[in-house]
């Protein structure tokens, strides 16, 4: 067989591979009851870190739930009539249906969210809710036939008006479309948002079926922009271009549903019979973080953005079939720019995380003058490798392309990345002309080369060393036969694809390795002695008593940023 022939063979078998996805629902996991004891659970949220709430509407009770405990307790005992609950920017938002007000918790006190008439009549009934990224609140009114705004300043304006008995609502993750379940109807509507609380184009994006039942009510999204609504008797899921993807029955009628646990893999579905889980192969979107440094959690750096950093989150840089890819761009205030600027890379074992979770460190490196880009890419049991490092490379010709829009000098772009992520920064850096990791999400034309990078304990080497030992031994519980899809045995030629130091050469740029003390920082040691032979700039930063995620805890987070400046401001500046 020809060469080229045989290269086209293999790069057809590896784009199948990354393409290649499970069910949406896991179905080596049954619907499991969490507990049943209520009148009726109605609109779950999850808080970002380790509990979901959800309100018993009959029992006038606000519910909390710990998976790691699987302890299910009152949180606020005279709750009233809830009949939603959402998570956002640290704070959890109720729809009082009983006292006609939308609400935030501080601690177990209800206040009521400013701009709401407080005497209507009639009065005016919220049913569901959800909270936009610049913390702007819609809500339906069923009886209304509308969908109110609440700006964060707290002026009220109706978004959508004369559709049917609105239930439901949910936006997409790039805030761009909202979704409104119309419950007698049985009608999905989908309505454009050209900016926040403004609405057009409404349009019929999908439809349950004819039975005699209503009604279409609560919903979720998931990362890829899935869209879930509880019916009579199942959760329907339709992919964005409006094509149903799965149903989950329920043994009761199904009320909402949410994603929740640590790893946002749990949809959580309340109903008449109480509280449901589901495990998907599908990841939730997580709560924009704390705005607040009152907020944030104790030996973590804040999530606060600054004024003197501009945000703009959940950015689409890229598109592959019906999936948006999304990131957060900050921007320095002070001076000129065009700036360098630093791919943020989220660990996870490349089967978990989340682009908030480097919410912190892209702020303090903007606040140091970089443009920052923490990026969202699709994860294992969504898509199979190379999909994770073809969103990376997308993420840096994305920038290129838009250089001037987000003031980049396209010759100063870095990446940084911790250890699921710091192996893609890594490797992102070392094969920037492998056409197999590049992918088709958008700006072929754009080079993905980096100028520097820096690796905070990630695996280089995958064809060897720890990473293939696990392979073997580990069978499913390798999270690299879960993201590859395969063990180091069976498919060699996907390990050293994916081997960042079989791709080292001399063109590769500097590297800097950071780990902490008790986090093995001989990982890499094959790694740098190859760079240093090859005249790469590299070395290593070790913190003392650091263990394997310092990079985000205090007070390591301190002195790793002032070290990861240095690196940048001489290799990029």
């Amino acid at each position: 067989m020809k060469p080229l022939a045989l290269l086209l063979i293999t790069f057809t078998l590896l784009w199948n591979h990354a393409l290649a996805a499970d069910p949406i629902v896991d179905t080596s996991s049954p619907l499991e009851t969490i507990a049943s004891d209520f009148g009726l659970a109605d609109g779950p949220a999850w808080d970002g870190g380790g509990s979901l709430f959800f309100p018993d509407v009959k029992g006038g009770k606000l519910y909390r739930y710990f998976p790691r405990t699987g302890k299910v307790s009152v949180f606020l005992d005279d709750a009233g009539r809830i009949s939603a609950s959402y998570f956002n920017h640290g704070k959890l938002f109720l729809s009082d249906n009983g006292n006609s007000q939308i609400c935030v918790l501080n601690g177990k006190t209800k206040k009521n969210i400013a701009g709401q008439p407080a005497d209507a009549k009639p009065p005016r009934k919220p049913n569901d809710l959800v909270v936009d990224q610049q913390g702007g609140i819609y809500y339906t009114l069923t009886g209304a036939g509308e969908v109110i705004w609440i700006s964060p300043a707290g002026k009220q304006s109706v978004a959508v008006k004369d559709i049917k008995t609105p239930n439901g609502l949910i936006l997409s993750p790039d805030g761009k479309t909202l979704y409104v379940a119309a419950y007698v109807p049985k009608e999905i509507w989908a309505y454009d948002v050209t900016s926040p609380g403004v609405t057009k184009n409404g349009r019929l994006f999908a439809k349950m079926d004819s039975g005699p039942d209503k009604g279409a009510d609560g919903m979720t999204v998931d990362r890829a922009g899935n869209v879930y609504c509880a019916g009579p008797a199942d959760i329907w899921i339709w992919n964005p271009a409006g094509k149903l993807l799965a149903k989950i029955h329920t043994p009761t009628r199904p009320i909402n549903c949410a994603f929740g646990d640590a790893d946002m893999r749990s949809l959580y579905i309340t109903g008449f019979g109480g509280l449901y889980r589901q495990r998907m192969n599908a990841y939730g979107c997580m709560p924009e973080p704390a705005v607040s440094a009152t907020d944030s959690k104790p030996r973590r750096p804040t999530t606060t953005v600054p004024e003197s950093v501009t945000p703009h989150l959940n950015v689409v840089y890229g598109q592959t079939g019906t999936r948006k890819l999304l990131a957060d761009i900050f921007i320095p205030q002070s001076g000129q720019g065009p700036f360098p600027a630093v791919v943020v890379v989220h660990g996870g074992g490349w089967m978990n995380g989340d682009k908030t979770k480097f919410r912190a460190l892209a702020v303090a490196l903007c606040e140091r003058g970089y443009v920052t880009m923490a990026v969202g890419y699709r994860l294992g049991h969504e898509a199979k490798f190379p999909a994770e490092i073809q969103d990376c490379n997308a993420a840096v010709r994305f920038l290129r392309a838009e250089a001037k829009q987000f003031h980049v000098n396209p010759e100063q772009i870095g990446a940084v990345g911790g250890s699921a992520g710091g192996h893609l920064a890594g490797l992102m850096a070392a094969a920037p002309d492998e056409k197999q990791l590049q992918g088709d999400a958008g700006y072929p034309d754009q080079s993905s080369k980096l100028q520097a990078a820096i690796v905070m304990a990630g695996p280089m080497e995958m064809a060897s060393g720890t990473v293939a030992e696990r392979s073997r031994k580990s069978g499913d519980k390798s999270y690299s036969n879960q993201w590859l899809g395969k063990s180091i045995d069976e498919a060699p030629e996907l390990y050293k694809l994916s081997d960042a130091y079989l791709h080292f050469d001399k063109k590769t740029p500097p590297l800097l390795f950071m780990t902490g003390e008790l986090d093995n920082p001989d990982r890499n040691v094959p790694s740098r002695e190859k760079l240093k032979l090859l005249g790469v700039t590299t070395g290593i930063k070790v913190y003392p008593k650091g263990k394997h995620g310092c990079w985000n805890q205090l007070p390591w987070f301190n002195d790793m940023v002032e070290d990861m400046d240095q690196f940048f401001q001489q290799n990029l500046k």
